[in-house]
């Protein structure tokens, strides 16, 4: 890029030419295309215009590169003077930075956001943002009802626009009817619900890009994972506690079933385990273990216990079932 302080190779060109011819150029001489050139060595003082003869006069270059060398000296000086002073002329607002609380704090990775309204606000952009696949693991007892209206608000729009959701809750929520009912409705719009024994952390997971994981225990603040690396072995923890997780007839416990029972039941189904032997360890009557066979064989649609147990170890692995 061209100095703009220096001339260009066009007025670099005119002058030389001039300097050919004497020095000296006369103004009615100058032809249109080197108008432009003229000007800029004018401006800048290689050119100096004779009124008395109506002339442009070359000048040593020398004194015009002292000056224009002068002028930049200044100028830096005013620039360094300028720069110095800068931190002073900021330093309220590097004192207000100083003692801020730190709600987005990247770290390999890893952001950290603080606040529940905010918290909530990033979700809603992750959805927009990651439309596809949608995996939660949310631990916990019964939900607010105003919680579960929203999410199920929510997870109807993401399902109608083509994405997929997947949910683990911890089995005591099949003792809370509203929590129940959610459930229910989620699955009949496509978004199925587990339950999961044992201790698991709450976790969000969009199109295996990004996750969310709690950074503190009444879950105020969060870590954002999009290091592709951690959301991949986060992405797997999921799917394992997935395949562990039991398939629950929420229709059945939304009707008045007896959650603990009839889970066992089908947990010991999944795993191989008879009839008989399933009566055996959980000391039932067959007829009983029976009954809430038959009601799960409603639920997977299996006109055999073989059929039944087959597609229960399927659904528990994600080849087929809720």
């Amino acid at each position: 890029m061209p100095d703009p302080d220096l001339p260009d190779g066009a007025a670099r060109e005119l002058y030389r030419a001039i300097l050919a011819e004497g020095g000296r150029i006369r103004i009615d001489e100058i032809r249109p295309e080197d108008e432009a050139a003229v000007k800029q060595l004018a401006d800048l003082g290689l050119l100096v215009l004779r009124a008395a003869d109506g002339s442009y006069s070359a000048v040593n270059p020398r004194a015009v590169g002292e000056r224009i060398g002068a002028d930049l000296r200044e100028e830096s000086a005013r620039l360094l003077a300028r720069a110095a002073a800068v931190p002073d002329l900021l330093d309220d607002l590097t004192q207000a930075y100083d003692v801020a609380p730190r709600r987005m704090d990247p770290v390999g990775g890893v952001q950290r956001m603080a606040g529940m309204q905010e918290i909530r606000h990033l979700i809603s952009h992750l959805v927009k943002d990651y439309p596809h696949e949608a995996l939660c693991a949310q631990p916990g007892g019964a939900r607010p009802p105003e919680h579960m209206n929203d999410s199920l608000k929510q997870s109807r729009r993401y399902i109608e626009a083509g994405g997929s959701i997947r949910t683990t809750f911890e089995p005591s929520v099949c003792s809370d009817p509203p929590t129940v009912g959610f459930a229910l409705e989620s699955t009949l719009i496509g978004a199925p619900i587990r339950v999961l024994e044992g201790t698991f952390t709450r976790t969000l997971i969009f199109d295996r890009t990004v996750a969310m994981i709690p950074a503190a225990s009444d879950n105020t603040v969060v870590a954002v994972v999009d290091d592709p690396a951690m959301v991949a072995y986060l992405v797997g923890v999921f799917e394992q506690q997935w395949a562990q997780a039991l398939a629950v007839d929420w229709a059945s416990l939304a009707a008045g079933s007896s959650p603990a029972t009839y889970e066992q039941v089908g947990r010991l189904l999944a795993r191989g385990l008879t009839q008989r032997a399933i009566a055996s360890r959980m000391g039932l009557s067959e007829r009983t273990v029976a009954g809430h066979i038959a009601r799960l064989r409603e639920v997977y649609d299996a006109e055999t216990l073989f059929q039944l147990g087959w597609q229960m170890r399927g659904a528990r692995t994600g080849e087929s079932g809720g």
